[in-house]
C-alpha cells in the first residue's frame, strides 16, 4: 500500500491556492444558479471569488436555510445541480432535512480516511454506520470501494450475530461509532471468539482517550474522521494522530459563533465548510461544530490545513450514541404532552458508552408513560426522569452535555 492515497495530499500551499483558484469561480457560478440560494448571492462576482479569504464575504448558509429551502421545494430545496432522480440515493436526517447521494468515485471522500487507517485491498471491512434512511453507512462503504476493501454491511444492532458474522467472515477492520466496537469485542469474548479486527475507522461521537487504549491494548489501531451528512468527509486522523486533516476537497474556516468572521489560527470557532462537489455546490454552510486551526502541517507528510477536532457545539445540538438530538425535537417532545411543562436531555457517559437521560416536567404521568414519545422525537432510547413542574433549571438549557472530553 503506497503512503498517501493520492498526490493532491502533499501538494504544496502554493499549488492548493491555485487548485482553489481554479475551483472557487466554478462553484460559486452554480450555486449562484440555484433557486435554493435565493438572492444570498445575487451581485457577487464569481469569478473573484479565488481563495480561501475570498469566500469570507459570502454569506453562511445554515441548516436552517437548508429545512427552509427544503420545506418549499422538496426534496432537496433547489439546492443541487442534479434533479432527485439523477441521484443514487436519497437520504433524511432529523428535521427532517434531505441529502443526495451518489455512486460515482468516493463521492463523499471517505477513501483518504480509511487510506489514513491502513484499510485497503485484502481487508474486510464490518460497516456498523446506519443504513436505514441515513447516509452514513453508505458514505462509509463508497470509502472501502475506493480503497479496494470488501464490505460486511452490518448496520446497527444485533450485537450476537455482529461478533459471529465478524469470527465467521474474518472481518479485519470495524467502521462504526467509537463505542460499538467495545460492544462486539466484549459480546464475542462472552461468546469464546477470536476476531481479527485490528485497524478501526470510527466516528460519530467522541473518540475518548480511554477507549482508544484500550483498542490499543487489543491490537487495533483506531482512527477517527470527523464527517457530515450533508458535507460528508471534512477532516481525519493520520496516524500521527495530531489533530485533523482537512479533506482535499472542502475548504475549510473557522468562524466566530453567529457570524461569518473568521477568527484567528489556535482560537476556537464554529467550522465553516465549503465543498467543491459539484453536484452539490454547499457555499460556506455551518455545521454548528465547534474547532480550531492547529499550526503546522502533519508529521505524517501530509500538507492540508489542521483542526484540532470536534470541540463542542456552537448551539445545543449534541451527539449522542452517534445520533444529532437538536432542541427542536426536545420541543416537539413537550408539544406531544400537554401536561409537560419543560423537558430537558441530559448527554453523559457509563464506562464508555454514551448514555442519554430524559427530564421531563410533570405532574402526571410516569416514566414508562412517555417512553415511545422519547424514541419518536429523540431517535434514541434513554432513561427517563419524571419530575415536579418547577424544578429544572430556569438557565434556557433543553440538552445539557455533561460529558468530559479531556
Amino acid at each position: 500500500m503506497s503512503r498517501f492515497f493520492d498526490d493532491l495530499e502533499t501538494r504544496t500551499a502554493e499549488a492548493r491556492a491555485e487548485g482553489y483558484a481554479s475551483a472557487l469561480p466554478e462553484q460559486v457560478a452554480r450555486a449562484q444558479g440555484l433557486a435554493g440560494y435565493g438572492d444570498s448571492l445575487a451581485g457577487v462576482d464569481a469569478g473573484a471569488i479565488t481563495s480561501v479569504a475570498d469566500l469570507a464575504k459570502l454569506p453562511v448558509l445554515r441548516k436552517s436555510d437548508l429545512v427552509k429551502a427544503q420545506g418549499g421545494a422538496y426534496p432537496f430545496g433547489g439546492l443541487t445541480t442534479r434533479p432527485a432522480s439523477g441521484f443514487a440515493h436519497i437520504f433524511q436526517s432529523p428535521g427532517p432535512i434531505y441529502e443526495p447521494g451518489g455512486v460515482d468515485h468516493d463521492w463523499w471522500r471517505m477513501g483518504r480516511f480509511l487510506h489514513a487507517c491502513g484499510i485497503g485491498q485484502g481487508d474486510i471491512v464490518q460497516n456498523c454506520f446506519g443504513y436505514h434512511l441515513t447516509p452514513a453507512g453508505m458514505i462509509f462503504e463508497s470509502g472501502a470501494r475506493a480503497v479496494g476493501a470488501a464490505v460486511l454491511p452490518a448496520g446497527t444492532g444485533q450485537t450476537e450475530l455482529q461478533a459471529r458474522a465478524a469470527h465467521d467472515v474474518g472481518v479485519t477492520a470495524y467502521a462504526g461509532t467509537p463505542d460499538y466496537l467495545k460492544v462486539i469485542l466484549d459480546k464475542a469474548d462472552t461468546m469464546g471468539l477470536k476476531l481479527n479486527i485490528t485497524k478501526a475507522a470510527v466516528g460519530g461521537g467522541a473518540l475518548f482517550p480511554s477507549l482508544r487504549q484500550e483498542y490499543a491494548d487489543r491490537g487495533i489501531a483506531c482512527l477517527q474522521c470527523y464527517a457530515t451528512a450533508d458535507l460528508g468527509n471534512i477532516a481525519y486522523e493520520s496516524d500521527a494522530m495530531e489533530g485533523m486533516i482537512v479533506d482535499e476537497n472542502v475548504i475549510v474556516e473557522i468562524v466566530r459563533p453567529g457570524t461569518g468572521d473568521p477568527v484567528a489560527e489556535g482560537e476556537v470557532g464554529e467550522v465553516v465548510v465549503t465543498t467543491l462537489n459539484p453536484d452539490y455546490p454547499l457555499i460556506r454552510f455551518a455545521t454548528g461544530d465547534l474547532s480550531a486551526v492547529m499550526a503546522g502541517t502533519s508529521p505524517c507528510g501530509r500538507s492540508n490545513l489542521r483542526i484540532k477536532g470536534w470541540m463542542g457545539r456552537a448551539d445545543q445540538t449534541t451527539k449522542i450514541k452517534g445520533m444529532f438530538v437538536r432542541p427542536e425535537q426536545v420541543a416537539d417532545l413537550v408539544a406531544k404532552h400537554d401536561e409537560i411543562a419543560k423537558a430537558r436531555v441530559i448527554a453523559d457517559r457509563e464506562g464508555e458508552m454514551d448514555v442519554m437521560t430524559v427530564q421531563i416536567e410533570s405532574d402526571n404521568g410516569d416514566a414508562d408513560s412517555y417512553a415511545q414519545s422519547v424514541v419518536d422525537t429523540l431517535k434514541l432510547k434513554g432513561k427517563i426522569e419524571v419530575v415536579a413542574t418547577g424544578s429544572l433549571p430556569n438557565d434556557g438549557k433543553v440538552i445539557d452535555d455533561q460529558r468530559v472530553y479531556d
